[in-house]
């Protein structure tokens, strides 16, 4: 799946076009590295670092969702892991 459809998917923003801008400013990263294109392809088992206003969001995917969905449906397939450790 792209990640800016992922990103919004999940619900860490609100449309795809605000997931491609963050996308493309560099400030995605997934398994570590930086992402700079809104296509690039994320599958179950990546971990993403996700920056949202002062807080820094560490997720690891567990399933890819089908669509944008209320929030409970899209927590189920993400956890949070602990940025310092």
């Amino acid at each position: 799946m792209r990640i800016d459809r992922l990103l919004c998917h999940l619900r860490f923003v609100r449309t795809r076009s605000a997931a491609q801008k963050l996308v493309e400013q560099g400030y995605i990263r997934r398994n570590g590295e930086r992402v700079v294109r809104g296509s690039h392809e994320v599958r179950v088992g990546d971990v993403l670092t996700i920056p949202l206003g002062n807080l820094v969001r560490l997720v690891e995917i567990l399933e890819l969702p089908e669509r944008r969905g209320p929030p409970r449906e899209a927590q189920a397939c993400y956890r949070e892991l602990d940025p310092k450790g």
